[in-house]
């Protein structure tokens, strides 16, 4: 929704590839095959043609990227714009990754970096009126090789579109079971780190959410071989916690565990303006 995911002044072509990669993202988290997409646009008396058919390019260039195409959808006035989107995909039968299958013993693992989404937030508060930064908050690299590829060996899996600390909460209640997330493993974004004014400020901003990795769960001696794998096809894949018996998502720091910060992505508060610091 305008205002919500997306700001007023965000380049069309990039809301509606946005939009389908959301959704390859959560393919991606299922170990699966994106195949059609069917996108509602929600518009605003007076919206341009020219507005809707860039939203509709951007998306078709995104799914064509992963194979699959945007098929059909429909269009509806609104007091918003705003985008609904579906993807169709497929898997092999038995390799669909679920979020309720995670043992005591796996290895939590993770794609990419954490804090992506922290930074671009960042840079934008920073620089809100960069066009740089703006384009920042809608880039997504959805992880559907890499998820076709962790499916193999994963007994749970999902992405981390609203931050790894909600992740590693849901899928503690999903699989009925203690997520231990070590600190000091994190691959905390680089320019975050050098952002950050503190330790604090840190961890607020790299559980803050919009990073569109990959959390996955596997067997302790199967994370060498899905580390090499996904390094063939260029994604960095880290050990970064465990799965124990218990109940609950958790952060291992120097002097114990603490219960997982809050956070989840809602980048903007109103009318597209960053909130005071």
């Amino acid at each position: 929704m305008e205002g919500y995911h997306f700001l007023p002044e965000a380049p069309p072509r990039a809301v509606g590839a946005a939009a389908a990669s959301v959704n390859l993202s959560d393919i991606a988290a299922k170990g699966g095959r994106p195949v059609a997409f069917l996108l509602d646009l929600l518009l605003t008396p007076g919206t341009p043609e020219a507005w809707a058919r860039a939203v509709t390019d951007g998306a078709e260039s995104q799914l064509a990227r992963f194979g699959a195409h945007l098929v059909g959808g429909d269009t509806k006035p609104a007091p918003r714009l705003g985008l609904v989107g579906t993807l169709v995909g497929l898997a092999p039968r038995g390799r669909l990754a679920p979020r309720t299958g995670a043992r005591p013993g796996d290895r939590v693992v993770t794609t990419g970096t954490v804090g992506r989404g922290g930074l671009a937030y960042l840079s934008w508060q920073l620089h809100p009126t960069s066009a740089a930064a703006r384009a920042g908050l809608l880039r997504i690299r959805p992880r559907v090789r890499e998820g076709a590829l962790l499916a193999r060996w994963a007994h749970a899996m999902m992405d981390t579109s609203d931050g790894i600390a909600d992740s590693a909460r849901l899928l503690a209640e999903a699989s009925r079971v203690r997520v231990v997330l070590e600190e000091a493993l994190l691959p905390i974004e680089a320019g975050l780190r050098r952002k950050a004014r503190s330790p604090v400020a840190l961890r607020r901003w790299a559980f803050l959410g919009g990073d569109y990795e990959l959390l996955a769960c596997l067997p302790a001696g199967d994370v060498a071989p899905a580390r090499a794998a996904l390094r063939r096809v260029g994604c960095r894949l880290t050990e970064i916690g465990r799965i124990e018996r218990g109940a609950g998502a958790w952060l291992e720091v120097p002097h114990g565990h603490v219960e997982m910060p809050e956070g989840t992505w809602r980048p903007f508060r109103s009318a597209g303006r960053p909130p005071r610091r």
